[in-house]
């Protein structure tokens, strides 16, 4: 088994976005319930600036819709956080090696997606009212309790157009309200009650 360095930690999915495009690390671990931006938008924004990094996902459920996520966006791994003290140091190996690393039930899924005619490592989700990489930071957002003035300075945008982002996710995703777009969230802020740090290995 080889010798691992963590090279930088991140407080926030944001500032992981920013120490990874630094540091360039192998690996990248992510909490999927990371505050300001989750695990799941920080990997594509990571996968985005750096393809040749692994990112493996903590969670505390393997749901077929989060499973579905993790895959859809680009993650090499995925863990639970109950079997993390026994399997992490195995899936960061794993990686390292240029290898995946899933559990059983993400295994047959991939292998299912396999079969009926995808590529492996593809699992294809419904394209229609899709949600634009803004739009899911600003769901985040919402979901932590920010209101739309706070959403506009968190990301440098007038608050007409927060407001206006906010109208499309409401109307692309069917939501009459604000606590429509926390409920629609909430998987990704209660998971993040166990690690709220990135680590990063080299």
């Amino acid at each position: 088994m080889g010798i691992f360095r963590v090279c930088g930690e991140a407080a926030d999915g944001r500032e992981a976005v920013e120490k990874a495009q630094q540091l360039k690390p192998d690996v990248v671990i992510l909490d999927i319930g990371m505050p300001s931006l989750n695990g799941l938008e920080a990997t594509r924004q990571i996968l985005k600036i750096n393809p040749q990094a692994r990112v493996l996902i903590l969670t505390l459920h393997d749901s077929d819709q989060v499973v579905r996520e993790v895959l859809n966006a680009g993650a090499r791994g995925f863990l639970l956080k109950s079997d993390a003290t026994r399997d992490l140091v195995a899936a960061v190996e794993a990686l390292r090696r240029d290898k995946t690393y899933f559990t059983s039930k993400v295994a047959a899924m991939v292998l299912e997606g396999y079969l009926k005619g995808g590529t492996p490592g593809a699992v294809i989700t419904p394209g229609r009212n899709r949600l634009t990489p803004r739009e899911r930071e600003i769901v985040q957002l919402l979901a932590e309790g920010k209101s739309t003035k706070e959403v506009a300075v968190a990301l440098g945008l007038s608050v007409k157009t927060a407001e206006t982002h906010r109208s499309n996710i409401m109307r692309k995703l069917q939501l009459h309200s604000v606590r429509d777009c926390w409920l629609r969230s909430r998987f990704f802020a209660s998971n993040a009650s166990w690690l709220n740090s990135l680590f990063f290995y080299v």
